[in-house]
């Protein structure tokens, strides 16, 4: 009597299966005609041992024998052949080509087939790129080139890369796929704006612009070297007994301007979609401004209706130095991939400003209700200056031959922008066909023709 379990079946070696798993591959990969030649060798065979002829099995073994070792040829070479991508540039705006360079190698000792290259992309970048290239020496490289291009924001991956390749007597086709994926960012289109003044604009940093004093403590005051022209009322006595010169206190620094950048992404604020569409020109409009901010030496965050700050570390992006193209780069990162929020209100954003009291707000809406309306003009309350770019939904509407009530849609939007006008807000209303730059400076000039309406009025 036994209790125990009959005992288990031998494994087969490590690379036994390794090996067979090698030879189904390539098997797998014969095309019709090697399984052909298969097929009419193990016919002559069998003909030579019903006939007796010794020399059809010769031929019959020729025959079998030859997409076999094409297959294990074309096997082990599909390993011995490299391949690598390089995307430039890696962020372009919507509409404009990036240039892929495909590049292959062949590292073994032996001539690759007929080689058939297909990199696989997103069907927003357009069709897949396939190239066709001839056979390739030990040793050798080829290098092609394809351009991608697309129309609507978003990170795309490019990858893997496919490879067939296949014998030069067409008997086996292998296919092998790379691992190595690249991503092309299609960031928003942007354009350059004018170097306007808003009223109650503050300038970015330097001599002569916005500052603020400095800590008063004794602990706190930085000081510096004595200049010719400075107040000897500054002298820190202290500071000058330590280093034996004369050395005055640093009251006063430099305090950046900052801009707000808010982007209404509500889906039920805007109508249609596709690049040509309002929520599209508003996303176009939040990176042209936020741009145009930090090129003149503002800290700029961006703010959706959802609350979040949108890029940038506690929701600044600092603009100094050689930091200005890395934080404009995570700006526009953040842009190419914002979509639209199920929000019906843009609460979330009040309640973001209305604890702190803002530089230069640059807000961009969807329709505004009356409810959204009266909250958009409380914002203004917290900024010292306001500017409000408003979806004219009508016009919009009305271009794409929606119907509706044009009519009254359009009195309700004059309405809102009545509203927020005087609440404080610079508005101009967004319609199909407007540029962003015809706007700004709009808006420069409505803030510049109500400044002087107050000092008029101050007169």
């Amino acid at each position: 009597m036994s209790g125990q379990p009959p005992p288990a079946p031998a494994a087969p070696p490590a690379g036994q299966d390794a090996q067979a798993g090698g030879l189904r591959t390539a098997l797998a990969g014969t095309t019709t005609r090697g399984r052909s030649f298969l097929a009419a060798g193990l016919a002559a065979g069998a003909c030579s041992y019903i006939l007796g002829q010794p020399d059809l099995l010769r031929v019959g073994l020729l025959l079998a024998a030859l997409p076999l070792v094409c297959a294990a040829v074309l096997h082990r070479t599909r390993y011995r052949v490299g391949g690598s991508r390089k995307l430039s540039p890696a962020r372009v705006p919507a509409g404009s080509e990036a240039r892929v360079h495909l590049r292959l190698e062949n590292v073994s000792r032996l001539p690759t087939g007929l080689l058939m290259l297909q990199d696989r992309l997103p069907y927003v970048l357009g069709p897949r790129p396939r190239f066709v290239l001839d056979r390739v020496e030990p040793g050798g490289k080829r290098e092609v080139t394809y351009r991608v291009r697309s129309d609507l924001r978003g990170r795309y991956p490019l990858g893997p890369l496919q490879l067939r390749l296949s014998d030069p007597f067409g008997m086996c086709e292998m296919t092998r796929s790379f691992s190595a994926y690249d991503t092309l960012t299609v960031v928003p289109r942007t354009e350059a704006l004018a170097p306007v003044r808003l009223a109650g604009e503050a300038t970015g940093y330097g001599d002569g612009r916005h500052r603020t004093l400095a800590l008063a403590g004794e602990d706190d005051v930085i000081p510096r070297g004595y200049r010719h022209g400075d107040d000897l009322r500054r002298v820190h006595w202290r500071s000058t007994a330590k280093y034996g010169e004369l050395m005055v206190r640093r009251e006063e620094q430099p305090q950046r301007a900052g801009c707000t950048v808010l982007l209404d992404t509500r889906r039920d604020a805007y109508t249609g979609a596709g690049p040509d569409s309002p929520f599209e020109w508003a996303v176009s409009g939040a990176a042209s401004v936020a741009l145009h901010m930090l090129e003149r030496g503002y800290t700029v965050r961006l703010l959706t209706d959802g609350g979040e700050l949108g890029a940038g570390v506690d929701g600044a992006l600092n603009s100094r130095g050689g930091e200005s193209a890395d934080a404009a780069g995570i700006l526009l990162d953040t842009l190419a991939v914002i979509d639209h929020s199920e929000l019906d209100t843009v609460s979330a954003a009040y309640d973001v400003l209305r604890g702190a009291h803002e530089g230069l707000l640059v807000a961009f809406f969807g329709e505004l209700d009356e409810e959204q309306a009266a909250l958009a003009a409380r914002m203004r309350q917290r900024t010292a200056a306001g500017v409000a770019f408003v979806t004219d939904r009508a016009a919009w509407e009305s271009r794409a031959g929606a119907p509706g009530g044009p009519n009254g849609a359009a009195a309700e939007g004059a309405e809102r922008v009545r509203q927020l006008r005087e609440a404080g807000w610079t508005v101009l209303s967004v319609r199909p066909g407007t540029t962003m730059g015809d706007l700004w400076r709009e808006a420069g000039n409505q803030a510049g023709q109500l400044a002087a309406a107050a000092r008029g009025g101050e007169g």
